[in-house]
C-alpha cells in the first residue's frame, strides 16, 4: 500500500506560478513512476505529467515550456513548479504513484483567475 498527500494548491492570477508537492509513504520502495493528473469540472482526468524513479520524464502538450515536474527519491516526493498559468489550468490536481497498481492521493485544487 501506498499513501499519498499533495499539497500546494490554491488560488493564483493568470500568468503566476504555484508549487505542487506530493510525499509518499507506505510501501515507497515498490513505486516506479510518480505523476500528476488533473481533472477539470465536467472533463476527464487527464495527465499532465509523470517522472519515473530513474528520472525520465513524459509531459502533456499543455505543459510543455510551462510546468516543470521532479523527484526526489530519498524523500518519495514529486513535485509540480507551475508557472505562466492559465484559466484553462484550473482543476483539481492529483498525485499518482504506479506499482504495477496505481495511487491516488486526495487532490487539491487550483485556481487560475483570469
Amino acid at each position: 500500500q501506498v499513501q499519498l498527500v499533495e499539497s500546494g494548491g490554491g488560488l493564483v492570477q493568470a500568468g503566476g506560478s504555484l508549487r505542487l508537492s506530493c510525499a509518499a509513504s507506505g510501501s515507497t520502495f515498490s513505486i516506479n513512476i510518480m505523476g500528476w493528473y488533473r481533472q477539470a469540472p465536467g472533463k476527464q482526468r487527464e495527465l499532465v505529467a509523470r517522472i519515473t524513479r530513474g528520472g525520465s520524464i513524459n509531459y502533456a502538450n499543455s505543459a510543455k515550456g510551462r510546468f516543470t515536474i521532479a523527484r526526489d527519491n530519498a524523500k518519495n516526493t514529486v513535485y509540480l513548479q507551475m508557472n505562466s498559468l492559465k484559466s484553462e489550468d484550473t482543476a483539481v490536481y492529483y498525485c499518482n504513484a504506479h506499482t504495477g497498481v496505481s495511487y491516488w492521493g486526495q487532490g487539491t485544487q487550483v485556481t487560475v483567475s483570469s
